[in-house]
Parts: C-alpha cells; sequence; structure tokens
C-alpha cells in the first residue's frame, strides 16, 4: 500500500477506563467513541511504570526509542544519538515529521524527530492557560530564556524558562489543537507526513474551560468501586506530589469533586481531537492516515486511595491505546498484552520498514488480526519500593515503605479487575510460583545495577 500518513496523539495521565465506548457510561467522549469504532482497541496495554516520581518521562522516552524502561539512558531526560527515535527513523524513511506538545525528554531529541514544529513544551506540568512553548530550533539549541516569578505574592524570586513564548488564556489543548490544524493545512501532501501531537491533558491542575464543566454539573458521577479513604498498602512515595493533592485520608466527596474535573478535562481533549478529526476530513486526508492515540500512564484519581500514578494498579499502569488506519480492522478489541514501547516496532512493521537495531520492543503487528499471546509475562517497577509480575490473568505485587514494612498483593486481574481479593499467601502454590516469576523477570529485564534496583532487592 501506499505509505499512509500518521496522527500519533499522545494524551497525559488518561486511564485506560475514560472512554464512553470502552465501558464507561458516565464519560463523554464522542470523538473518542468514533475512533474506538472505526479502529482496533487494545485492551491491555501497559507502560513497565518509572524509576521517578514523573513516571511521564521514562514512559515518553520508551514509546520514542521502542526501549524497555532498563534499557534507557537514565530515566529518560534525555536519548543519546545511538538510540534511534521513532520520528527519526520515519524521516529517514520518506515521511516529514511535525512535532508539537509536550515533549519530555530534551530538546535534542525534539529536533532530531521532526522536520518543523511549533509549541513544544520541555517540561512535565504547567497552568494550562499560561504555557511556555518554544518554535522548532533546527539547532536543537533552545537557548532563548524568558524570567518567570512563579509566586509573586510572597517573593521576588526569578526563574528562567526556557521558551520563546508564553500563550496567556489559550488552554493548552485548544493551542496544541491550532496548532496540529495550522500543519495540516499547510502541508503539501508531496509526502506522507508523521504528526506527533502531544497534549498536556488531562494532567493536574485539573482546568478547562467553563462549557465543559458545566456538561457535568448534574451529571451523575459514581465512586469506583475500589474507592478507599487509605492506602491498603505499605507505602513509601506518600509524600510524592501527587498525593498531596487532596486531604488524607481521603473522602468521597473530594474524590468525587476530583473525578469530575478530570472528566471534563477529557471531554475537552475530545472535543479538540474531534475537530483534528474534521480536518483530515475536510482534506480528504482522514482515509489515508493512521490514527494512533494513547495515554503515557494511568491515575488513581481516588482508586485504592492514590491519586497519582506511582503505583502497581492497574490504574496507574494500564492506558488507552487505539489504532485507525488504513488496512486495519474496524470496531474490533485486542486483548493481548502489549507494552507502549512495542508501539515503535509494530509500526515499522505495519508500515513495511525495517526496525531499528537499537529498538527492543516486540512488534504486536499480528495480533491485530490473529488471536494470539503477545507477552507471557509483564514486568513493573517504580523507584526503589514496588516491583511487580505479571503472568497470564495474575499480578503480584510487592510493596516496600521507609521503614521495610513490605506488603505483597497477588490478584487475578481478569476474574477481579478492581483488585480487591487480595489471593497472597506465603504458602500458596500460586504465590510462590509468581514470586519466582519475579525474581527471574528482574534479572531478564536488567533490574540490577541500578541505584533504585539495588536498594529495593536488598530489603526485599
Amino acid at each position: 500500500m501506499d505509505k499512509p500518513n500518521i496522527l500519533f496523539i499522545v494524551t497525559d495521565d488518561q486511564r485506560y477506563d475514560t472512554i464512553h465506548a470502552l465501558g464507561n457510561d458516565e464519560i463523554l467522549t464522542p470523538n473518542l467513541d468514533h475512533l474506538v469504532q472505526s479502529g482496533t482497541c487494545f485492551s491491555n496495554a501497559y507502560i513497565p511504570c518509572g524509576l521517578v516520581g514523573a513516571v511521564c518521562m521514562p514512559s515518553r522516552a520508551m514509546l520514542n526509542t521502542g526501549r524497555g524502561l532498563y534499557d534507557l539512558e537514565g530515566n529518560g531526560e534525555t536519548i543519546p544519538d545511538r538510540h534511534v527515535l521513532l520520528g527519526e527513523h520515519l524521516r529517514s524513511n520518506g515521511y516529514h515529521g511535525f512535532g508539537t506538545g509536550k515533549w519530555h525528554n530534551g530538546p535534542p531529541a525534539y529536533t532530531r524527530s521532526f522536520d518543523e514544529g511549533d509549541n513544544a513544551f520541555f517540561s512535565g506540568m504547567w497552568d494550562h492557560w499560561n504555557v511556555p512553548t518554544c518554535r522548532y530550533d533546527p539547532t536543537g539549541e533552545y537557548d532563548n530564556v524568558i524570567n518567570f516569578v512563579t509566586d509573586f505574592y510572597r517573593s521576588k524570586e526569578v526563574m528562567k524558562i526556557n521558551c520563546d513564548k508564553f500563550n496567556p488564556g489559550v488552554h493548552s489543548s485548544r493551542l496544541l489543537t491550532d496548532t496540529t490544524i495550522q500543519f495540516l493545512e499547510n502541508h503539501d501532501q508531496k509526502s506522507p507526513f508523521y504528526c506527533y501531537t502531544a497534549y498536556l491533558a488531562p494532567h493536574d491542575p485539573r482546568t478547562m474551560p467553563q462549557e465543559f464543566l458545566d456538561m457535568y454539573k448534574d451529571r451523575t458521577i459514581t465512586l469506583p468501586e475500589n474507592f478507599m479513604t487509605e492506602y491498603p498498602v505499605a507505602y513509601a512515595e506518600k509524600c510524592v506530589r501527587d498525593e498531596l493533592l487532596t486531604p488524607y485520608p481521603r473522602t468521597p466527596e473530594r474524590i468525587l469533586s476530583e473525578l469530575k474535573d478530570y472528566y471534563a478535562m477529557i471531554t475537552h481533549l475530545d472535543y479538540e481531537i474531534g475537530r483534528i478529526i474534521t480536518v483530515l476530513k475536510g482534506k480528504d486526508l482522514y482515509d489515508n492516515t493512521l490514527i494512533l492515540l494513547c495515554g503515557d500512564n494511568g491515575l488513581g484519581v481516588g482508586s485504592h486511595a492514590f491519586l497519582g500514578k506511582q503505583n502497581h494498579f492497574e490504574h496507574s499502569i494500564k492506558v488507552p491505546l487505539i489504532f485507525k488506519g488504513p488496512g486495519l480492522p474496524r470496531n474490533h478489541v485486542v486483548q493481548s498484552k502489549v507494552y507502549l514501547y512495542d508501539i515503535f516496532p509494530t509500526l515499522c512493521e505495519y508500515l513495511g520498514l525495517g526496525t531499528p537495531d537499537s529498538v527492543n520492543g516486540k512488534s504486536f503487528f499480528r495480533c491485530f488480526t490473529e488471536r494470539k499471546e503477545h507477552r507471557h509475562a509483564m514486568y513493573y517497577s517504580y523507584g526503589s519500593s514496588i516491583r511487580s509480575v505479571r503472568v497470564g490473568d495474575f499480578k503480584l505485587s510487592e510493596y516496600i515503605a521507609e521503614q521495610g514494612e513490605h506488603s505483597s498483593l497477588l490478584f487475578n486481574v481478569v476474574e477481579d479487575p478492581m483488585e480487591l481479593d487480595n489471593l497472597y499467601s506465603p504458602t500458596d502454590k500460586k504465590s510462590l510460583e509468581m514470586r519466582q516469576e519475579l525474581m527471574r523477570m528482574h534479572e531478564e529485564v536488567g533490574d540490577t545495577v541500578r541505584p533504585e534496583s539495588i536498594a529495593f532487592w536488598s530489603r526485599f
């Protein structure tokens, strides 16, 4: 086939169960529903979590390099030249690359990935209404600096922000959609495009245009079945920023408020994605464009009392993943377990391209049409405090807190998707089998020499 255009949409902190068409009757996502019905969804797409609180940084590095968590340089804050980037590989194979939005893996890697771009955001989070952004710099320097006083009521301290401009009063989702549309309107179509649009939403601070919040004013929102007021595990990260956003213990009233804001942000994001789809259709590009959408990590929002993503419950490591494009099944759900860093080699196989030697993810292209298990075992890490393994329907998680307090959890995540029935017993056969698999996998993935690895395994 002729090479399709590629629109790669990455959302920030969107958990897997936030799309109406995939089972959440309380959220409004008509445009994501359209992609679901027009394409293929992977219902078991995961990240391996991360070794730092900013889980999105290694997640996006893995996504763009096709490399596993322990195969990154550091935590993905920079990407060395020897690690071929997805955009870089597509450019070398005839694609015209354009990038906008959040890039958490160093400006030089952004420049390597694209031929042009605008409104690039080189950080983790910001006020959605005043995002500092950069224009594409072919030198990769991005050395313009703007002064910014973060708390002018209490301090005169000046922060130096590497950016070309602020965008006051324009919500980040609107800004990045407008930037994407401008690229699509101006693209000359002489070569296929690779457009990477990386939103900052629905990451907090959870603010959005009032009209989207109003959609939930009288709408019934219920607490998740696994809402808890206190953590069910010994947890070492109680003071990580995400977990301090609401008082602890959690209250139903506060979590319901957070969920409404979260859903409203996603509905606004859905609206903006719909604007891009409208332009693709208007320019007769829609049918020959692969639209790929995923989240970079999930989020607690009250489930198991967690607010953030620094844990190994399904709500935090499982993400939405949708493909809509030429030759791919429509209205199809794949249950095979995949990592996000498997996307890179999968795209290569779909496009008929070779896969760079630096990529060690595994293509799941055959899963579109065959009911095949892609990964028998999955391994997850967080910092020096959590390690987990998934084999078949079962997931074992080991949590170690500050004073060495230890929690072991074993769930059948197929029969118990809310992870409420802990099956772990130190003498149980399945528990012992899963612990053996955890020990085997940590060696296999290289969870051995990093400081976080040594700190965890020395206390295990």
